[in-house]
C-alpha cells in the first residue's frame, strides 16, 4: 500500500505520511511503513540500551532477503554485523512478488543465538511458515549459527480474532519478546487481542508526539 498525503513524521530512515497514520485510526491492515517505524523506534529508542545485542529488520529488507539470490543477501547483510547480535527480529510478509507491493498477512521471525533457533510467531496459525522458513535458511549463514545446529520453531502465540490485526501482532510480539529476553518480563499472556487493539491508539499517539517534538526543534 503506497503512502500518500502530507508528511506527518520523518524518523531516522522512516517517513510516515497522513495515509499511514490513518491506518491506525480504524480497523485496517498495517502497511510496510507503519511496521518499519515501530521497528526503528524499538531499535533507536525503546531498546537502545541493548543496541549491541539486538537488530530489527523491517519489511522491505525481509522481503529482499526472501526473494534475492544468496550472494546478494550475503553482501547486503555483511554490514549489519548480525553474527554478533543475540536477537534478530524480522517482519515477514507472504507476498512472493519482487515487483509489486502486496501480500495478505504479516508474521514475526526471531533469530535467537542463545539457543540457535529461528522462532516464528504467526497470529494466523502457520499461514506464513513457508515464507519464514525461506528467510531463515537464507539468514542462517549470516547470523553466526552453524547450520547443523540451527532449529526452526513454530511458536504458540495469541491468534488474531479478525482479518486486519496481523501487523499489530508483529509489533506487539516483537516488543514483548525483546522485553522478555533483556528485561526478564513474563512472555506468556503478554500479548492479547485487547492489548493489540490498544496498540493502535498507542502507536498513533507516539507518532503524533514525535511529530510535535520535531515541530518545536
Amino acid at each position: 500500500m503506497a503512502s500518500t498525503g502530507p508528511t506527518v513524521l520523518s524518523y531516522n530512515n522512516c517517513l510516515l505520511r497522513r495515509s499511514d497514520l490513518a491506518l491506525l485510526e480504524g480497523p485496517r491492515w498495517l502497511n510496510d511503513q507503519v511496521i518499519a517505524f515501530a521497528f526503528e523506534y524499538f531499535e533507536y529508542d525503546l531498546f537502545k540500551d541493548f543496541s549491541d545485542d539486538v537488530s530489527f529488520i523491517g519489511p522491505d529488507i525481509a522481503q529482499f532477503i526472501k526473494l534475492s539470490q544468496d550472494a546478494e543477501v550475503g553482501m547486503f547483510l555483511e554490514s549489519l554485523n548480525l553474527a554478533f547480535k543475540q536477537l534478530v527480529f524480522l517482519a515477514i510478509n507472504d507476498n512472493d512478488s519482487d515487483t509489486s507491493v502486496g501480500g495478505s498477512h504479516w508474521s514475526l521471525l526471531v533469530c535467537s543465538r542463545r539457543d540457535s533457533t529461528f522462532r516464528h510467531y504467526d497470529s494466523s496459525g502457520s499461514f506464513n511458515e513457508h515464507a519464514a522458513r525461506q528467510i531463515a535458511m537464507k539468514m542462517q549463514p549470516h547470523v553466526g549459527l552453524e547450520k547443523a545446529h540451527v532449529m526452526f520453531a513454530q511458536e504458540q502465540c495469541t491468534q488474531q480474532e479478525n482479518c486486519y490485526d496481523c501487523g499489530l501482532f508483529v509489533i506487539c510480539n516483537a516488543e514483548h519478546v525483546c522485553k522478555h529476553h533483556f528485561q526478564g518480563t513474563p512472555l506468556t499472556g503478554a500479548v492479547t487481542q485487547a492489548s493489540v487493539t490498544r496498540k493502535r491508539g498507542e502507536l498513533k499517539e507516539l507518532i503524533l508526539q514525535l511529530a510535535a517534538q520535531d515541530d518545536v526543534k
